[in-house]
């Protein structure tokens, strides 16, 4: 079986390399990225098969980096991160094509579950 490669979008250091760290002790391959400019440069040489990624970000928000990914990369699926105001954004994320939203602060199992439910969507067993 193929290697699940996650790339965690938050401007939020701490949350972001935590993220990371938990994913990478499940054997699950993930990256972290400050923004949204830093995600677009990574997706430039890398693949990955789903990308957590933060609507709340300075510079490029999650909608518009969003966008971005998925011309550059239309097969990657996507899940935004809202925090309880921005509940909207989620949906509109949504509605461009993200995979779903979860809320802010993720508990990691629920986090988990929505991974390996993109990852399947990814891979064609699920619609």
């Amino acid at each position: 079986m193929d290697t699940l490669r996650v790339l965690i979008v938050d401007d939020e250091d701490d949350f972001r390399e935590t993220i990371v760290k938990r994913l990478n002790a499940r054997k699950i391959q993930s990256e972290g990225a400050a923004s949204g400019v830093k995600a677009l440069e990574v997706l430039k040489d890398k693949d990955f098969d789903v990308i957590v990624l933060d609507v709340k970000m300075p510079d490029m928000d999650g909608i518009e980096t969003l966008r971005h990914i998925k011309k550059l990369k239309p097969e990657t699926e996507v899940i935004m991160l809202t925090g309880h105001a921005s509940v909207e954004f989620g949906l509109k994320g949504m509605q461009l094509g993200a995979f779903d939203y979860v809320m802010k602060p993720a508990p990691l199992n629920e986090l988990l579950d929505t991974i390996g439910q993109a990852y399947n969507k990814k891979r064609g067993l699920i619609h």
